[in-house]
């Protein structure tokens, strides 16, 4: 190379090392880099780490020998002005040929001899930047593989994290103990932040970040937020559900003792009825009730709001049970009255058909009678003694009309 040559490519090659240069530090501190730089991992991140480390090392170790050679070649031709033909042959050498020099140990084991050089592998300067050059698109694919998948994860992580905080702080304000729900959406979300943060790659599916475990775990958080909003929103009308609980209770009670009325009536007045007894469901809800205001005094409004609920929804029930043993026991009365009514309809229609003096009719019909205006009545026999009453008109009916 003649001087004019050498002067251009140190040039072109002090440009080439900056760039180099530039590119590096861009790796460097890339923000997949950082995190992983930064972090503890394992699993496949963890070897994913492990490798990017390596090539970086190889990089900055060819790039520290490429700048040496190049260093080399500059002090020399800053020495002479006007180099000779002796020195234009050195720069030639270290610009052109095989002016770096690798140690053993910088040499893979997958490119020495059985008798390499113990001085290692000499590569020229454009060959250290073709050795650096896969290296570098390597560890660039891998910064950024893992940069995507754990931007995302950490994310939807940060979003879900956020949620939970709010959560128990909404928790907290509510008082009461532990809620098993919520701690159990904790833990999950505690798991699947350790495995975020130490193996991301872990959560990587069909080359993307698969984050649907995170997006499940933040919508089981959603649903215990709902739960404790409605709590919330409880402990404004607090006082107001408590005094329609108690109403409820109260309505409970007087039901059933309606139904009690009703069966001592029916005991009196209908013969060995078949009727159930009536439970004392009140006094339990008595009992609720009060453990509900206690509930209110401690200010456990999460405790609360669902014990109130359910409160309500035993009362329901225990009022819709009252009002049912109150129809089926009265429903034997109601079956006296009804027998009465059909009695003196019969008899009205005998009397229309001219059979008033009937001395039959007249036994029959006081015998049906006696039984329905009796205390206890005989409802069976009542029932027996009404159907011959009618079959006995009936009967007559038909005599006449042959």
């Amino acid at each position: 190379m003649n001087r004019d040559e050498v002067d251009r490519a140190l040039h072109d090659l002090r440009d080439e090392k900056e760039r180099i240069s530039a590119a590096l530090l861009d790796l460097e501190g890339h923000q997949g880099r950082r995190l992983l730089d930064g972090t503890a991992v394992s699993g496949e991140t963890g070897r994913l780490q492990a490798g990017l480390r390596s090539r970086l090392t190889e990089l900055w170790s060819l790039f520290d020998l490429y700048g040496a050679a190049l260093d080399a070649a500059e002090e020399l031709r800053a020495r002479h002005p006007k180099p000779g033909q002796a020195q234009l042959a050195e720069l030639t050498r270290l610009l052109t040929g095989p002016s770096v020099e690798l140690p053993m140990e910088e040499v893979p084991i997958e490119r020495r001899t059985l008798l390499s050089s113990p001085t290692g592998e000499k590569l020229t300067l454009a060959g250290t930047v073709e050795r650096m050059t896969p290296l570098f698109e390597e560890a660039a694919r891998m910064v950024a593989d893992v940069d995507a998948v754990w931007s995302e994860l950490l994310s939807v992580l940060g979003t879900v994290e956020a949620e939970r905080g709010e959560v128990a702080a909404l928790a907290a304000s509510l008082g009461g103990g532990p809620d098993p729900e919520l701690d159990r959406a904790c833990r999950e979300i505690d798991v699947l932040a350790a495995a975020v943060r130490a193996d991301p790659l872990s959560f990587k599916k069909d080359g993307r970040a698969d984050a649907s475990r995170l997006r499940a775990a933040g919508t089981g958080l959603a649903g215990v937020r709902r739960r404790l909003a409605e709590a919330a929103a409880f402990r404004d009308g607090a006082e107001a559900r408590l005094r329609q609980a108690a109403l409820a209770v109260d309505g409970v009670r007087e039901a059933e003792a309606a139904a009690r009325r009703a069966r001592d009536e029916v005991l009196v007045k209908i013969a060995a009825p078949v009727l159930p007894e009536i439970a004392d469901r009140s006094a339990v809800l008595v009992d609720r009730l009060a453990a509900v205001k206690g509930l209110r005094d401690a200010r456990r409004w999460n405790d609360l709001a669902e014990r109130v609920l359910d409160l309500e929804r035993a009362a329901a029930a225990a009022l819709e049970q009252a009002r049912a043993d109150h129809d089926l026991v009265t429903g034997l009365l109601d079956r006296r009255e009804e027998l009465r009514g059909r009695l003196d309809a019969y008899r009205v229609k005998a009397g229309r058909l001219g059979l008033a003096e009937d001395a039959e009719l007249t036994r029959i019909y006081q015998e049906a009678r006696e039984l329905l205006w009796t205390s206890p009545c005989d409802l069976r026999k009542a029932t027996v003694t009404l159907s011959g009453y009618q079959q006995a008109i009936s009967s007559r009916t038909k005599g006449s009309d042959r």
